[in-house]
């Protein structure tokens, strides 16, 4: 079950660039002292596409060790075509994980034809699977549509819907046409109220990595009918998260881990450091939050 909040993990780096298995075993316990229900690992703000195959076999290791059944771990597998991902899905499911979480091939832009196969050949080749599917056309520029999620509906694997779209009358439709077939999660975060509202039962969530109380208070004010007090605490997220989606989102979601107390470093190249003056932005806003 795909329920609560499920952090976008991200990947601390040190001093030389390298991945500090430290403090990532640190903000997995912080994380979960926090409450959230489980880690979505190997995702865009975990930078996977900036990882050796040694350094994503690690971080998987370190995380399952590290969480043990204290949270459900789902595992992104991503690629620029189907045999990268089953290479990614070899390598997830050889180190212990079973539910993954697959956007489209990015690069490639293929069909809704050709993205049914594409996941028809995953879920073939691995039976042992459970299959999230990631809608994030603003990365990938190919949308999960509805001759997908048609094509899936029934498939006991294929359990649920991460959707990223930014429309949330997609997400409407969703979580109103397909309830009783795929679980829905948010993965707007400036949207995560409404999504509960219209059906969603998690939130994939990068922002959980530095505020993770912020986000389970919200949760667990919904989750008792507080949908008032829950509404308040989305106020105080808005400023925010405004600024993380308007650009260099991993830059600040890491910005913001240094701030809750974490030496997460920087993002790896091509991305870059945010500037002094997009930092004491983010820092007022990180402030005011409290």
């Amino acid at each position: 079950m795909l329920q609560g909040i499920l952090p976008a993990l991200i990947t601390p780096f040190d001093d030389t660039n390298q991945v500090n298995y430290k403090i990532l075993v640190d903000m997995l316990e912080y994380q979960l002292d926090a409450g959230v229900q489980g880690f979505v690992i190997l995702g865009s703000t975990g930078e996977y596409y900036a990882l050796t195959n040694h350094e994503r076999r690690q971080i998987l290791k370190v995380v399952k060790e590290t969480v043990k059944d204290k949270g459900v771990l789902i595992a992104g597998a991503n690629g620029s075509c189907t045999r990268e991902v089953l290479e990614q899905v070899q390598q997830a499911v050889e180190m212990g994980y079973t539910n993954l979480l697959i956007a489209p091939p990015y690069y490639a832009l293929p069909s809704q034809e050709e993205l049914i196969a594409h996941y028809n050949t995953i879920l073939e080749t691995f039976p042992q699977i459970n299959l999230i599917l990631y809608n994030y056309p603003i990365r990938t520029n190919v949308e999960i549509g509805y001759l997908v999620l048609e094509a899936f509906k029934d498939h006991p694997r294929v359990i649920g819907i991460k959707e990223s779209s930014g429309n949330l009358l997609r997400a409407i439709e969703i979580g109103e046409k397909y309830k009783d077939h795929y679980q829905l999660s948010c993965g707007s975060d400036d949207q995560a109220l409404d999504f509960f509202l219209w059906g969603a039962s998690s939130w994939i969530c990068g922002p959980a990595n530095c505020f993770p109380d912020k986000v389970t208070t919200m949760m667990n004010k919904y989750n008792t009918g507080d949908i008032r007090g829950a509404q308040d605490v989305m106020r105080q997220l808005f400023p925010i998260m405004s600024l993380m989606e308007s650009g260099k989102f991993i830059q600040k979601v890491k910005y913001g881990c240094q701030l809750a107390g974490f030496e997460v470093g920087n993002a790896r190249m091509p991305l870059l450091p945010l500037t002094d003056t997009e930092k004491a932005e983010f820092k007022h806003a990180f402030d005011q939050m409290k």
